[in-house]
């Protein structure tokens, strides 16, 4: 099979257990594009965050960002942003958590959400099930759901995931996920490997995610990124 596209997670992916970017997944990933595979960045981090390490890789395949709520490729789109998920609900359950939680909703809320467009993410200080009795009687409750990424706590628009949003990504692209490579380390990348023909967990990866995978890295973090691309994208 021939590698047509390579998706890949940022946090416990490319980044080591310092979330500092592994420098040997910048050298596969960017191995990749010179060999003329298109790469993805696909996270759960704000669409900045997201844009940044795509330039700084060298990534021409565009992003997925906010856990598939928006995707972004240069030259599409008119070079906007394209989101996928319904803001009002997203807004409004903003709202609603600010006055259900009150000064919980600033203790606990990330600083990062004023320039989050499709999501609401809290720290792990706060419990999920009190975010869940917070917005038990907010009007769209069924729309959205709550879950743990390991680093925080999102409230997303429960239509969209990483997978969904990376395979819209790929059609506009004329990619067939069947030969697109997906790599991840957490349970919250199940959406996006499940979409791929080749499911690929670095070593560190929870065991949930490894027991999806066509592949486990012997390695972990950016070193078991490079391991993958050399076996299955540049060797293959």
């Amino acid at each position: 099979m021939k590698i047509e596209a390579i998706a890949v997670d940022i946090d416990g992916t490319i980044t080591d257990d310092t979330r500092k970017i592994c420098i040997s997944a910048i050298e596969s990933l960017r191995a990749a594009e010179k060999a003329g595979i298109p790469t993805i960045i696909v996270t759960g981090n704000v669409v900045n965050y997201a844009y940044a390490a795509e330039v700084l890789v060298g990534c021409s395949g565009g992003l997925v960002a906010e856990n598939g709520g928006m995707i972004f490729k240069e030259g599409y789109n008119n070079n906007a942003v394209e989101i996928l998920v319904n803001r009002e609900y997203i807004e409004k359950a903003d709202a609603h958590l600010k006055e259900k939680l009150g000064d919980d909703y600033q203790k606990h809320a990330s600083h990062d959400n004023n320039y989050r467009a499709t999501e609401i993410v809290f720290y792990k200080t706060i419990q999920k099930e009190i975010i869940e009795d917070a917005l038990n009687d907010y009007e769209h409750i069924d729309e959205l759901e709550i879950y743990d990424s390991g680093f925080a706590l999102h409230v997303t628009d429960k239509r969209v995931n990483k997978g969904s949003s990376l395979r819209k990504l790929c059609e506009n692209n004329g990619i067939n996920m069947d030969n697109v490579m997906a790599i991840g380390d957490s349970q919250n990348d199940e959406d996006f490997l499940k979409e791929a023909g080749v499911k690929i967990a670095v070593g560190n990866a929870d065991d949930s995610l490894k027991n999806i995978s066509t592949y486990v890295c012997e390695k972990n973090f950016g070193d078991g990124v490079a391991e993958a691309i050399e076996k299955f994208a540049l060797r293959g």
